[in-house]
């Protein structure tokens, strides 16, 4: 065992009944590392993290702490530590009794415990609140008092159950910043569960993509962010906009011939895995640029453009939001001012936030898609074959 992999997943499945849910995961995490699992609801990111704690039990596969082999064990022999959702602090307790729960539960000496709560009350800002019951706390001070709980028991893994999901969004900002700098000031490894991309960005130094029970994809922040490995990535990392354009690729670039709502446009290839035909694009709202339709200079080299109408305009702060009708698609754009429903407008998007993979393969019965000049994609001349 080493520091990088002090907890090793091994081709984990898991499932209830014949529903599996997750499928041969494998996933290391350093000592000290914050990790956030991040997927919309039913990837499976709460039963891999209960699989770690214990309350699930995997179907295949292992899980090692510090090289010892875990899966069996049940979750109080396993040195982790939860944090709920939903709080799960006792009612009847006080504040001081529900962190020091786990301790009375080891069979602590009560100056222990005493000493341990208070450490723990001042660490998480707690201080003159120990007599206090649940009920008589903010969301914000019940997280704490959850957190203190997991902690006090100094467990060498912190598992964190979409713990701010049930606070509001100004205390969610504040708390969520908290339990980061706790997480580095005492080195504990963290494990996260989130589905909120922007709690995964600024929490955590790795984030792992679930999909159907599968790693979708893994890396830093910024490597998830600007580099998704997928359109299902791209999407779910705010890349929402989608158009299909028909290119190839030709010494190291990729050449996005024009169509009936874009210009002819060459990318570099970046090493991506594109083939000649069809290409789904994928790109954020704030990465566009928009300009009217009548703009008359050109694109800078390496920029997509497309040419639609607006169909609406909101403003949902700092910019104003249009919705705008590419093609068959629609759209949204950013832009400092607004323009209005109706207007002719060209969308302009810079090779390093467009992100291209190859379309998926047309689904039984074929759609009819045609490329530029009207041939038919070779998927569909194969079906008709």
């Amino acid at each position: 065992m080493t520091k990088e992999n002090f907890l090793e997943l091994a081709e984990i499945s898991a499932g209830y009944g014949a529903s599996r849910v997750l499928d041969g995961i494998e996933l290391t995490i350093a000592k000290g590392e914050f990790v956030a699992l991040l997927g919309a609801s039913g990837c499976g990111k709460t039963t891999l993290l209960r699989a770690i704690a214990g309350f699930v039990s995997p179907s295949a596969g292992s899980i090692r702490v510090a090289g010892r082999d875990v899966t069996r064990l049940p979750p109080d022999k396993r040195g982790m530590a939860l944090v709920f959702q939903s709080y799960a602090l006792w009612p009847h307790m006080t504040v001081a009794q529900n962190i020091g729960y786990g301790l009375k539960l080891k069979r602590h000496p009560r100056a222990e415990i005493a000493r341990r709560v208070g450490e723990m009350e001042k660490l998480l800002g707690l201080d003159g609140l120990g007599d206090r019951k649940p009920a008589q706390l903010s969301g914000g001070q019940r997280q704490r008092v959850a957190l203190g709980r997991a902690l006090a028991i100094d467990p060498e893994i912190l598992l964190l159950d979409e713990p701010l999901s049930n606070l509001d969004a100004r205390i969610r900002l504040t708390v969520r910043h908290e339990i980061r700098a706790l997480q580095k000031r005492l080195g504990i490894t963290a494990v996260h569960v989130t589905h909120d991309r922007e709690e995964a960005m600024v929490m955590a130094d790795r984030i792992v993509i679930l999909d159907a029970g599968r790693i979708a994809q893994q890396g830093t922040p910024e490597a998830v962010y600007n580099r998704p490995a997928s359109a299902f990535v791209a999407a779910f990392m705010g890349a929402e906009n989608r158009v299909e354009l028909w290119g190839q690729p030709s010494s190291g670039r990729f050449e996005i011939e024009s169509g009936p709502a874009n210009a002819v446009c060459t990318v570099p290839l970046d090493g991506r895995p594109l083939a000649r035909g069809f290409v789904e694009a994928r790109f954020r709202a704030e990465a566009a640029q928009l300009l009217a339709g009548t703009a008359r200079d050109a694109a800078p080299a390496g920029t997509l453009e497309l040419s639609g109408r607006v169909e609406s305009v909101s403003y949902p702060g700092g910019l104003w939001r249009h919705a705008v009708r590419v093609g068959d698609d629609v759209v949204l754009v950013d832009a400092g001012m607004a323009f209005a429903a109706g207007d002719a407008v060209k969308i302009r998007i810079p090779s390093d936030v467009l992100f291209l993979f190859n379309a998926p393969a047309a689904s039984s019965p074929a759609p009819i898609r045609s490329r530029p000049g009207g041939e038919k994609s070779r998927s569909l001349e194969a079906s008709e074959a």
